[in-house]
C-alpha cells in the first residue's frame, strides 16, 4: 500500500494506522483523562464540598495529557501530512482528522528532495525532506525508502517540467 499520492505540486503523505486495539485503549485513556477530574469536581460540589483551587488544577493538568493522548491517537487514526510548493516556496500542514496544525511556509532558493533514513538499515524505512542547504521541511511520516525513492523521482521530474 502506498503511503503517499501526488497530483501536480501537491504531496499528501499518509500515516500508517496502529492495530485498533491501541487506538481504542488510547482513545480512551484519553477521554478518560478529561472525564475523571471533570465528574470529580461536579461530585464534590453535589455534595456541598465547593469549589477548590486543586481541582481547577487538576482540571488543567488531565486536561493536558488528555488532549496529548487524542492528538497522538487521531495521528495514529487520521494523521496525514500535506506539502504544497512551487519554484520559490514550500507549504507544510499536518492533518489530525479533527483538527489542523498551523500551517509552516518557508520561502527556498532551490527546491531538493531528500530521504532521511531512519530506524535500523534492515527496516528500510525513512522521511521525506524537501528544502535546500538552508532551510527544509521534514515530514514526520516514517515510509518505506522504496515509496520515497519512487516519489522522488516523481517530483523531480515535475520540478523539471514545471508542471
Amino acid at each position: 500500500m502506498k503511503q503517499y499520492s501526488l497530483n501536480e505540486k501537491i504531496i499528501v503523505l499518509k500515516a500508517k494506522k496502529s492495530p485498533l486495539f491501541i487506538r481504542v485503549v488510547m482513545f480512551f485513556f484519553a477521554f478518560t483523562s478529561f472525564l475523571i477530574p471533570l465528574v470529580a469536581t461536579i461530585m464534590s460540589i453535589a455534595i456541598g464540598k465547593g469549589l477548590q483551587i486543586g481541582y481547577f488544577i487538576g482540571l488543567f493538568l488531565f486536561g493536558l495529557i488528555g488532549f496529548r493522548l487524542l492528538k497522538i491517537a487521531l495521528w495514529n487514526t487520521y494523521g496525514k501530512e500535506t506539502i504544497i510548493w512551487n519554484s520559490s516556496t514550500l507549504k507544510y500542514e499536518a492533518n489530525f482528522g479533527w483538527f489542523k496544525d498551523q500551517t509552516k511556509t518557508i520561502k527556498l532558493n532551490k527546491i531538493d528532495f531528500f530521504i532521511n533514513k531512519i530506524g535500523y538499515a534492515e527496516e528500510k524505512i525513512g522521511t521525506l525532506v524537501i528544502g535546500d542547504e538552508n532551510k527544509k521541511i521534514e515530514s514526520a511520516i516514517k515510509i518505506p525508502t522504496v515509496q520515497i525513492e519512487e516519489l522522488i523521482v516523481k517530483l523531480k521530474e515535475i520540478e523539471q517540467t514545471g508542471v
